[in-house]
């Protein structure tokens, strides 16, 4: 089987995208694997399958690089930018993904504001926060973020007693400047450190207005450079929460399954 597919990152976060507005394709677990496998396959954190929506501009499934599903904040956005190019969107966008409705702006500088949904509640643990942005993170404040060991450290949380059965995405959070963080994530699913995550950028971005930060907040990543605007009810809660940054289409290709 040969399957037309995109391929973009947002920063460095980066998926294979397939148009499957006709319903032509469908992969198992193995597949996934093998086309998000840097040796094998394509290479990827994720891969995406472009669809159809009733009442929406599109449906949007994300698989993990592992073939688990979720919410990938970064390839929404990424999404988006591949959507205006097949003319399904023009400026905005209304799409349905793995934690339901979102919508999305194509900015003139080429970066895409991303709606999140609203984060009702956080988990304020003793070592760090806990916080679903349609994904699950854990939030660990260090220094010296450049010399840090993510992947040995991230690893022994993702799988600790504490997140189990199904684990969390872990990341760790540097203060750089007012209102301005460096994070450093990993991903489950991808089981290893990524350049970047929309959706735990997303998280950290609200952990550090508990130690004073407010919107909007910059966000370093290895990957490039994002934003997060937030609004906080009175009860504590996050609305109007937006993930804004670039994202690019790299090359396109037909890959053999």
């Amino acid at each position: 089987m040969t399957i037309p597919f995109q391929k973009y990152q947002a920063t460095g976060n980066d998926f294979v995208i397939v148009d499957n507005r006709e319903e032509n394709y469908s992969f198992t677990v193995d597949e996934i694997k093998k086309i998000c496998d840097r040796k094998f396959g394509v290479g990827a954190d994720g891969i995406m399958l472009l669809e159809k929506h009733p009442t929406l501009d599109f449906n949007l499934i994300y698989y993990n690089a592992d073939g688990s599903p979720s919410l990938c904040g970064n390839g929404s956005r990424a999404a988006t930018k591949m959507a205006a190019a097949l003319g399904l969107v023009n400026g905005t966008a209304q799409f349905n993904a793995y934690d339901g409705a979102h919508e999305a702006t194509l900015l003139p500088n080429g970066n895409v504001r991303l709606k999140m949904n609203d984060v009702k509640s956080v988990n304020k643990l003793e070592d760090g926060i806990f916080i679903n942005t349609g994904s699950p993170h854990f939030i660990q404040w260090v220094h010296v973020i450049n010399e840090y060991p993510v992947f040995e450290e991230g690893r022994k949380i993702r799988y600790s007693n504490s997140f189990s059965p199904d684990g969390t995405n872990v990341n760790f959070v540097e203060q750089v400047a007012d209102n301005s963080i460096f994070v450093r994530t990993y991903e489950r699913g991808v089981e290893n450190e990524t350049l970047s995550c929309g959706t735990g950028v997303t998280a950290a971005a609200l952990a550090a207005s508990f130690r004073k930060n407010t919107s909007p907040i910059s966000v370093k990543t290895l990957g490039g450079e994002l934003s997060v605007e937030f609004k906080i009810g009175h009860d504590g809660s996050f609305t109007d929460i937006f993930l804004i940054g670039p994202a690019k289409m790299v090359f396109k290709g037909i890959l053999e399954l």
